[in-house]
């Protein structure tokens, strides 16, 4: 019968015991919280149990989802042991986890219940199973064979072996939420990088359907699935980097690092270090080795912003590095192999500095292999609307507006100003208008001041309360002709004025009301 046995007291060295079994936990511990590898540790405490408490065989099972038990590990089965499985309620095991409860079986050949009896390598063997309770929910249980002993306390084994239990459940408490936080690590990983292909998608970052941006769209799809250096040129604030990153993203490199280098910002003393890192001691202040941005992006893209700006001695190593793939460490002699695509842009004319001298003709060429070049947005009006209502609408979300639109003075402003600064100076300006604006419609007076000039001179201009006051109705007025489609009755009433009124404002200010029809035909 299965029942748990309290031999009578006997005298024995019970100090002795007592010792072996604290130091018994101690070592299951440090087995069990030595490794985030469960398998692994739960190996080490089966043989802890057979090395103090001379256990003959040792278990540990585990509920699955099915609602079976699966033999995690195993000590002194031999093969068997990846082959045993149990249904819940089935075996001692079994009923173990079933009912939450420990068992003690003196002899297991007397046993009926007892599954997968195997030929004792002793006359006889006892079997103790404990529940491993988590959260006081079974989730599986410990089993061992010790050689029969008639004088064994069980009572105490039952609690050393319970407590044991315990700290394996604690165990596989925290491999289930090391496990859950690196699933939700790795599925926001993957979403990060959805969005940043979605984000940088060339269609997202180059807006405008002109013929110079639908071209840089078919070289974009052109370059990315390739590993050929690319060239960007254009003005500083056309968005290089933007096309950079589309290219990167859109790439079989995509799932490696995206490192982008400022060579303007870097002093000529350090940018070799930077790019191609040093070993310890190589100069004042290094005390260890560093990795340069060439190993960082090692696998990924690298993007070298104003190439131009690199000096004759560093140039000679970045050709190294396209022709031969490898490079070494500032003061050292190890060759270090470079895997990485490489995408420069710069807004110099290159074939000047070769003239000049201040730019390697050699470097050029390997860095020329596809070119990309980005216009001015001065030369390419047709896209401002585009670009002017993307970004009023990423502006919005990003500073919590409701901007439902932009007047038609405004755009005007828009429209005949140079933009020197390109898109850059233009996302800057509907930046500050955003902010600025109290309502939901982007007026001509929450421009920069250099906009609301005729000279682009970036100062403001001292301004009449009168002629203040001429520009604000004339801004009103047009609006309210755009909205009625050219029909000043409507216009009149929308300004809560009479019609009469209205076009003596409209002859007054020179407005061309005529425009507002010709808009709808």
């Amino acid at each position: 019968m299965t029942r748990a046995i309290r031999p009578p007291n006997r005298p024995a060295d019970t100090a002795g015991r007592e010792a072996r079994r604290l130091s018994s936990l101690l070592e299951v511990s440090q087995a069990l919280s030595g490794t985030l590898h469960l398998k692994s540790s739960l190996h080490r405490v089966l043989e802890i149990l057979e090395r103090h408490h001379s256990a003959v065989r040792g278990i540990v099972s585990f509920l699955q989802e099915g609602g079976g038990l699966r033999v995690e590990a195993a000590d002194g089965l031999g093969e068997i042991a990846g082959t045993v499985r149990y249904r819940l309620g089935e075996g001692i095991t079994g009923r173990v986890v079933q009912s939450g409860k420990a068992v003690v079986v003196p002899r297991v050949s007397r046993e009926p219940g007892f599954l997968h009896r195997r030929a004792p390598a002793h006359d006889e063997v006892s079997f103790i199973c404990v529940p491993i309770l988590l959260n006081r929910r079974p989730i599986g249980a410990l089993g061992i064979d010790l050689t029969f002993n008639p004088d064994r306390d069980y009572d105490r084994y039952l609690k050393f072996l319970g407590v044991v239990a315990s700290m394996i459940a604690q165990a596989v408490k925290i491999q289930r939420l090391v496990e859950a936080d690196k699933q939700q690590l790795v599925a926001e990983n993957r979403h990060l990088k959805q969005e940043l292909r979605e984000r940088y998608d060339v269609a997202n970052i180059v807006v405008g359907n002109s013929g110079p941006i639908r071209q840089i769209y078919e070289q974009v799809a052109q370059v990315a699935g390739t590993s050929t250096t690319v060239l960007i040129r254009g003005e500083s604030g056309t968005g290089k980097e933007l096309i950079a990153h589309a290219i990167h993203y859109n790439s079989l490199r995509a799932r490696k690092p995206f490192i982008r280098v400022s060579c303007a910002a870097l002093p000529e003393s350090l940018i070799e270090s930077e790019l191609f890192g040093y070993e310890k001691g190589a100069f004042t202040g290094a005390e260890t080795r560093k990795k340069g941005r060439f190993e960082l992006a090692d696998g990924g893209t690298l993007f070298l912003d104003e190439i131009g700006e690199v000096n004759l001695a560093t140039q000679v190593k970045l050709l190294r590095v396209l022709q031969e793939r490898e490079f070494e460490r500032v003061g050292g002699t190890e060759t270090v192999k470079a895997n990485v695509r490489l995408i420069a842009a710069t807004n110099k004319d290159l074939e000047q500095a070769m003239a000049a001298g201040t730019f390697r003709e050699d470097l050029y060429y390997r860095l020329n292999v596809f070119a990309i070049f980005v216009p001015p947005l001065r030369e390419r009006k047709g896209d401002l609307l585009l670009l002017v209502d993307h970004l009023l609408e990423k502006l919005a979300r990003e500073h919590q507006r409701k901007i439902k639109r932009i007047s038609t003075p405004a755009i005007d402003m828009l429209a005949s100003y140079h933009w020197p600064g390109n898109v850059r100076e233009l996302e800057n300006a509907l930046e500050r208008a955003v902010l600025s604006c109290d309502g939901e419609v982007i007026h001509g007076h929450h421009l920069p001041p250099s906009l609301q000039t005729a000279e682009a001179s970036g100062t403001v201009t001292r301004v009449s309360l009168k002629d203040a006051v001429v520009a604000y109705e004339k801004d009103l007025i047009q609006d309210a002709l755009k909205s009625t489609r050219g029909n000043r009755a409507k216009a009149a009433r929308l300004l809560d004025t009479t019609e009469r009124v209205l076009n003596y404002k409209v002859r007054t200010y020179g407005i061309d009301a005529g425009r507002f029809h010709a808009r709808i035909r």
